[in-house]
């Protein structure tokens, strides 16, 4: 099912796949520091600091196109 079309053209909701593995390696981030694995949480930060960077990029590029 599409989105209400806006000018003739149909608009289709985001999906959140990078920020749903932004959301997964924040928490996996979260449980390695309290569990003591620092280079784990670190690693995982910086994957999900990623993944939410390309998810606002692609969310800016949908906006215009």
């Amino acid at each position: 099912m599409e989105g209400p079309a806006v000018g003739g053209l149909a608009a289709t909701p985001l999906q959140g796949t990078f920020l749903w593995y932004a959301l997964v390696f924040f928490a996996l981030a979260v449980v390695a520091g309290i569990v003591g694995w620092q280079n784990v949480a670190g690693m995982s930060m910086r994957v999900a600091r990623l993944f939410v960077l390309i998810f606002l990029a692609l969310a800016i590029v949908s906006l215009f196109l």
